[in-house]
């Protein structure tokens, strides 16, 4: 039950972005469309992570309130045309700009199931940047599946990709999920060791 309940926190980060995949359509009327809904499911959904300053929420509804401005207030086509590219690139971008800095986006998460006296266990830092790394990897290879697509030496029906992009969000999920589950039987074998 608890790791459905950190599975389902996870995904709330990611609600915007999951959304977007499903609703954004073929037509630049759809597009536009979800990218409005997209920015408002962001802010009303992280609106307690954006107090908090969580760097995938920030992120999130810059990305989509800019592509809001440029698609549908200034009619930036390129921008339409590439939003697979860039909206993969941006959740690639916010991965790796939050293991840079040194607060990566897993630890924020991390952090609201864990008593603060445990916020700062090195094991415990490492263990997020770790879940970090391979979202900003898997995200990473969404870029390139965006770069492929466009490739006219490789050329797939569109299906082809979106199966690949669940596929990674899926891998992403389930790495995560094992990883989570992993540390805590260790936790407990540790305590009751003692």
């Amino acid at each position: 039950m608890k790791d459905l309940k950190e599975l389902v926190g996870l995904l709330f980060g990611f609600i915007p972005w999951i959304l977007f995949l499903f609703i954004s359509g073929h037509s630049l009327t759809g597009l536009e469309r979800a990218l409005i809904i997209c920015l408002i499911v962001a802010v009303i959904f992280g609106f307690g992570d954006l107090r908090r300053g969580y760097i995938l929420t920030w992120g999130t509804v810059i990305f989509f309130g800019a592509c809001v401005v440029l698609v549908n207030i200034f009619k930036v086509v390129w921008v339409a045309s590439y939003m697979d590219l860039l909206s993969n690139s941006m959740l690639a971008a916010i991965m790796w700009i939050s293991i840079i800095i040194g607060m990566p986006f897993a630890l924020q998460y991390a952090r609201k199931d864990l008593p603060k006296e445990q916020w700062n266990d090195p094991k415990f830092i490492q263990g997020c940047r770790w879940i970090t790394l391979v979202w900003a990897y898997l995200m990473s290879l969404s870029v390139l599946v965006s770069i492929i697509r466009r490739s006219p030496a490789l050329h797939f029906p569109g299906w082809a990709y979106f199966d690949v992009t669940i596929l990674i969000i899926v891998t992403g999920l389930t790495i995560t999920t094992l990883f989570k589950r992993q540390k805590r039987l260790q936790r407990e074998r540790a305590q009751e060791a003692i």
